[in-house]
């Protein structure tokens, strides 16, 4: 029968353990036992899929939530070279790793380098399945033809970077363009052992990129490229207006509450 399941790891956010079998296992410290145990986790539930014979009809996605969270140090993870980490708009804060795997049905030992987001989750899945999606606006995409096919496309034109209600940045292919704000910025040296670093707050003026050769947010190129400038920013202003944004004090017009699934008789 068809199954869903969510498997949600509270690690290796902080405060990070191990258990006995795999403390001291990984000799890369406290950090990596964690991740050594997450590892085991997920084989544990592909090993399951596998004994139940389930490998040509499972799509199995791993991903993350948002980027390591610096002030951790050695209890954070690592930003990769990216700018900043959990709690900015930068790369080192969005982009995470989105592993799928789906034997016969996905393509297998690629690298994929196209946008795409947590939200397009449900959409995909819908389409993997044949099903229906609810008549709300839904805010992700089908991702099932990069999944499937080495030449596809994604469908995000552009994609808009919240932190928690301010608009800061909006990205449209290898461009990507922040608007002024503040943001953290962790104050060094980095903290050890669960006991965090310090943070200030930091001010980026409007700041292009281009991640493509680019990708740690160094170099701000506004000044070379102002016809980019200028259509990111008509981008940003559609956005306000159906989004909003609590930097300039704008209600979008098409806010509108999550989607919730009650338990029949609950309410």
């Amino acid at each position: 029968r068809p199954f869903f399941l969510y498997l949600a790891h509270s690690m290796p956010h902080v405060p990070i353990a191990a258990s006995p079998r795999f403390l001291g296992a990984s000799r890369a410290g406290l950090y990596g036992d964690t991740i050594q145990e997450i590892d085991w986790s997920v084989g544990e539930v592909l090993k399951t899929i596998k004994a139940n014979g389930l490998t040509k009809n499972t799509l199995v996605v791993f991903s993350s939530d948002n980027g390591p969270w610096r002030p951790y140090g050695n209890h954070a993870g690592s930003p990769g070279g990216l700018r900043e980490g959990k709690g900015t708009t930068f790369e080192a804060g969005f982009r995470v790793p989105g592993i799928f795997w789906q034997p016969g049905k996905v393509l297998a030992n690629r690298v994929n380098k196209e946008m795409a987001s947590t939200m397009d989750v449900l959409p995909t899945f819908a389409a993997m399945a044949r099903s229906g999606l609810p008549k709300s606006k839904i805010d992700g995409h089908d991702i099932a033809p990069l999944l499937i096919d080495a030449n596809a496309k994604s469908p995000w034109k552009w994609f808009y970077y919240f932190w928690p209600s301010e608009l800061q940045a909006v990205r449209s292919g290898d461009w990507k363009l922040h608007v002024a704000h503040s943001h953290r910025h962790q104050t060094p040296p980095a903290g050890v052992d669960g006991k965090p670093a310090g943070e200030v707050t930091e001010r980026i003026e409007l700041s292009l990129y281009n991640l493509k050769d680019d990708p740690s947010e160094d170099h701000n190129v506004a000044e070379a490229h102002p016809e980019i400038v200028d259509k990111l920013m008509r981008m940003i202003r559609v956005g306000r207006a159906e989004l909003g944004d609590s930097l300039r004090k704008v209600t979008g017009n098409e806010v509108r509450p999550p989607g919730m699934v009650f338990p029949k008789g609950s309410y």
